[in-house]
């Protein structure tokens, strides 16, 4: 999941916050630190403190994400990152957690990550979780040695695109990855004790093939352990529409909302998780919000797509709706 940071290019950003203290609300303003936009993340990490470790996508060439296409990768001198976090200390000495931008940060070497992770051990003293984007071929770079001493330094948390099961799916939107591929990079994660938060895209099948990227997609899901799945509804910026369409290599039908319904309701149907996991359809994108436990809510939560299919649940207006 992604939500989008909107602050100027190299300039200041500035925030309330909000912290817990007990049972006191204490607000801070969060600190003048300088981020090169567009600087997304996932929508639970909105009241963290952002570090920005890298700039863009290592890969960058999923045809259906216009999210870093403005940036070229590029790892971030680590004393300018030490700097950013020595200024954040002095606004927000106790942070709790952290998320590192952009892309996927995992995509950094090793060594620099656990200078990286000591740093922000040392300097907030109150932390508890460290978190990134984490890309299926990164974490496949990775062994899982190098996983468990991440984890050791506490970064815990990853956000990992899966998009879609399907071979087919993936090829056509250049994701870049395998179902097999995915689905070792998953367990490796867990492996380590990482706790991974997984995303699809619900429509990247289009009317053609919707069911094959459902019934993979299924398939995948159920033979890995995830802490958390989230859906997205198919969203293509106008910028890259027509790269996306060419990439896809046949005519592409995008589904309407009756239709990403049925996807949800079969995904949902199908789900048999190895491990009880969260699910979540809350972001700005989906038509229906929707939030539960896998497989606990199974029922509840296709009772409530039913009513929405039959028009007796009003879905989020597409006003409202986007990254």
């Amino acid at each position: 999941m992604r939500s989008r940071v909107k602050a100027p290019y190299h300039t200041l950003y500035a925030a309330a916050k909000i912290a817990w203290a007990g049972n006191a609300k204490r607000i801070f303003c969060e600190m003048n630190t300088i981020y090169q936009k567009p600087l997304w993340r996932p929508p639970s990490e909105g009241g963290n403190l952002i570090i920005q470790a890298t700039y863009g996508c290592s890969y960058n060439q999923c045809s259906f994400c216009a999210m870093y296409r403005s940036k070229q990768y590029q790892a971030r001198p680590l004393e300018e990152v030490m700097r950013d976090i020595e200024a954040a200390a002095r606004d927000w000495p106790d942070a709790t957690r952290v998320f590192l931008a952009d892309g996927d940060a995992l995509a950094l070497p090793t060594d620099y990550l656990h200078v990286l992770l000591e740093k922000l051990s040392q300097t907030f003293l109150r932390l508890t979780r460290v978190s990134c984007y984490a890309t299926p071929a990164n974490l496949l770079r990775k062994s899982v040695d190098d996983l468990l001493q991440l984890h050791r330094h506490k970064l815990t948390q990853l956000y990992v695109g899966v998009e879609s099961g399907s071979d087919l799916i993936l090829r056509k939107v250049t994701k870049g990855a395998t179902q097999r591929g995915i689905a070792e990079s998953l367990h490796k994660a867990h492996d380590a004790g990482m706790r991974v938060s997984a995303t699809v895209i619900l429509g990247l099948g289009g009317v053609a093939h919707w069911r094959e990227h459902i019934d993979g997609t299924i398939e995948l899901l159920n033979a890995v352990p995830i802490r958390q799945l989230s859906t997205l509804q198919l969203y293509l910026d106008d910028s890259i529409v027509d790269e996306f369409h060419r990439r896809y290599g046949e005519s592409f039908q995008m589904p309407d909302d009756l239709a990403i319904l049925r996807e949800q309701q079969r995904l949902i149907a199908g789900l048999r998780p190895p491990q009880p996991m969260l699910f979540r359809s809350n972001h700005a994108s989906n038509a229906l919000a929707l939030s539960g436990n896998l497989p606990r809510d199974r029922e509840s939560l296709l009772d409530e797509i039913d009513q929405a299919i039959h028009g007796m649940k009003a879905l989020r207006p597409n006003h409202l709706r986007g990254l």
